[in-house]
């Protein structure tokens, strides 16, 4: 017998739900790059970071798990030398087939995937999944941008097609149109989530071409706020705050409030609630009224008339006055993609489905 298999055949018998005992829960964490990375890790990071509030949670974490068979074996590590009885796996990657193996072998865990599609007819019922509409946040962001531009002409560096990244782009898009017509968005994709180097070369290549406003979506976005700062023009952040980077040209920027997400599922489960039985939805969403993701900090260039009208944005957005997928939306030929009348909700699977929605989203560039 293995050291793992004995630890198994020791450790099955004590993972209970945390409310039938006078045991912490102890919750783990993986994370697919380090937890200071200003981005997407460090949002989840810190969002584990507010479980401290609770003398009743154990949290603990793993930084820089690959989206491998390392993956199993953190978590595996985590349920049967800490006893974890929750697992929040944050990366995309983790989920087919390393958080699926595991929670099979585990039926008493909860494993909970951030971003993943859960399908009730393949997946173990001890998995549910969360995630946050960011559209609102980062429209808003797009609202500071067109108001800040000179030239008319915004930057968007991405890393990959996903429905995701193109929904933050439309949104963005959207969000600078409804303050500044002419506003177009020329959008540069990197290929993958992390590569500094092509991030920069991406976005000083955009400032070349007379953009002064640059945003996008990759693992984390420092890299394209620090070349804003750089070159003179103004950076957007997004997943974390990146202020700190550019201290002259900082608007704002769309970023995660995970901890909301992390206090309701703990709180939940201390309740003896399992999203096993469903008591803790499979599906966790929300949105900027639900707190699951926030505005960045105003950069020292913002003006108080730019931050009263994004403030009363936001009230609109809050109040369901303002619905930012509202028609009429064009494509980039021209063609109407959402008729005047028409609006789709910001949960509508079919904003998903639509490839380039806002005229002027340069969908063919490539670095």
């Amino acid at each position: 017998m293995t050291r793992r298999e004995l630890l198994a055949g020791l450790a099955a018998p004590a993972l209970l739900p945390a409310a039938s005992t006078n045991q912490p829960l102890t919750v783990g964490f993986i994370y697919n790059g380090p937890k200071n990375d200003l981005g997407y890790n460090q949002s989840h990071a810190e969002g584990k970071a507010t479980l401290r509030r609770f003398p009743w949670v154990k949290a603990i974490d793993e930084a820089s798990v690959p989206e491998t068979v390392a993956a199993e074996e953190s978590m595996r590590d985590m349920i049967f030398q800490d006893n974890a009885s929750v697992i929040f796996a944050t990366s995309f990657g983790h989920l087919d087939p390393f958080t699926i193996d595991v929670a099979r072998e585990n039926p008493s865990v909860q494993f909970f995937h951030c971003g993943g599609l859960y399908d009730e007819a393949k997946h173990p019922k001890n998995i549910g999944i969360y995630f946050g509409f960011i559209d609102e946040v980062e429209f808003l962001s797009g609202m500071l941008a067109g108001l800040s531009t000179r030239t008319g002409k915004l930057g968007f560096v991405a890393a990959k097609p996903i429905p995701q990244v193109l929904r933050n782009i439309n949104s963005f898009t959207l969000g600078a149109r409804s303050v500044n017509p002419r506003a177009t968005t020329k959008v540069v994709f990197t290929g993958d989530w992390v590569l500094p180097v092509r991030e920069a070369e991406a976005s000083s290549s955009l400032v070349d071409q007379g953009i002064d406003v640059l945003t996008g979506h990759t693992g984390s976005p420092r890299v394209i706020v620090q070349t804003a700062e750089r070159r003179g023009v103004f950076g957007c952040g997004y997943q974390f705050d990146q202020s700190s980077m550019a201290p002259h040209g900082f608007l704002t920027g769309a970023q995660w409030a995970w901890g909301t997400v992390y206090v309701r599922i703990a709180e939940m489960v201390r309740a003896g609630k399992s999203v096993t039985n469903g008591t803790i939805p499979r599906r966790l969403t929300g949105t900027l009224k639900d707190e699951f993701c926030k505005l960045s900090p105003y950069g020292p260039s913002v003006t108080e008339q730019s931050r009263s009208r994004i403030a009363a944005a936001k009230a609109s957005i809050l109040n369901g006055s303002l619905e930012i997928y509202r028609g009429p939306i064009r494509d980039n030929e021209g063609h109407t993609v959402v008729p005047a009348g028409r609006t789709l909700g910001i949960t509508d699977v079919a904003l998903d489905k639509m490839d380039w929605l806002v005229e002027g989203v340069d969908g063919r560039a490539h670095g």
